[in-house]
């Protein structure tokens, strides 16, 4: 799923790209995608494109007075082309969720791998208008989002810490990943409840979400969008690594097995050597 370093890559990139050009045509393909008929997507053709904007994990792009809002959910992706095809797509056929073409040539898709359709697009006159934008959190990148305004969010909070750093509405931009690298970076244990952390805890845990971050995001600086999602899978210490050492410490990095996801860990760096019960409601093994 793309996290919040590699939508801010997409959004450097548009900008680079996609910023001035005049919209020739935007072409829904998948059924499911579209989730605003009012603006209508013709209203975007003609119109000449602006800058886009981050919202935690979506996408706004200027187009015109409107803002072509898109999120990429966990399998989406945005494919930049130079040269689009002359023939024009069929609806339903593979991956294709939409094409935006530019007058002069060129264009991009956004694609969605799988069986599950969770991409969003969405027309709008202020990206405030989409739901999930209205519910988000604090930007982790902001600069309001210092230790005392994370530590405001952390107080009184009851769940496990990995869920409270994926909670959009409590931080905008962090997912299944992300959240992983910075427990690791903190020596955190996943489960550990939020509220029962100690003020150095808090410090040295605000530190490894806004490093780990930057760290990403640097990382993704001037890459293109084709190439983006193996760089971030290059970059991971502990996520998708189960079974091979820790980069810190050489222990094995473990994962856990929910429903639909995973999350991994080392033991060593993060749970004092005890391996995390490999189970839904998994605690820590005594």
């Amino acid at each position: 799923m793309p996290e919040l370093p590699e939508v801010e890559a997409l959004r450097e990139y548009l900008d680079e790209h996609l910023a001035g050009r005049v919209v020739e045509r935007v072409l829904p393909l998948a059924v499911s995608v579209l989730k605003t008929y009012d603006p209508p997507l013709t209203a975007l053709e003609g119109q000449t494109a602006g800058a886009t904007a981050r919202h935690g994990k979506f996408l706004a792009m200027r187009i015109g007075e409107l803002h072509l809002v898109t999120h990429l959910a966990r399998a989406g992706w945005l494919r930049w082309q130079d040269t689009l095809p002359a023939q024009p797509p069929r609806p339903g056929k593979g991956p294709l969720a939409l094409r935006v073409v530019l007058e002069g040539g060129g264009g991009f898709d956004l694609t969605e791998a799988g069986t599950q359709k969770r991409l969003a697009v969405y027309v709008v006159r202020d990206p405030r208008e989409v739901p999930g934008i209205a519910r988000l959190g604090l930007d982790p990148l902001a600069e309001s989002f210092d230790r005392d305004a994370f530590a405001a969010l952390l107080a009184g909070e009851r769940r496990q810490i990995k869920g409270v750093l994926r909670d959009q509405s409590v931080i905008a931009g962090i997912g299944n990943a992300y959240s992983d690298e910075i427990l690791h970076h903190a020596k955190m244990s996943p489960f550990k409840l939020a509220a029962s952390l100690e003020e150095d805890q808090v410090t040295h845990l605000h530190t490894a979400v806004r490093d780990t971050l930057r760290e990403a995001v640097e990382r993704t600086h001037g890459v293109a969008a084709g190439k983006l999602k193996a760089e971030k899978k290059s970059g991971l210490r502990v996520h998708g690594r189960a079974g091979e050492p820790c980069p810190v410490c050489g222990d094995t990095v473990r994962s856990v097995s929910f429903a639909d996801s995973s999350l991994e860990y080392c033991p060593t760096c993060q749970t004092g050597g005890k391996p995390l019960a490999d189970r839904r409601l998994s605690r820590l093994l005594k």
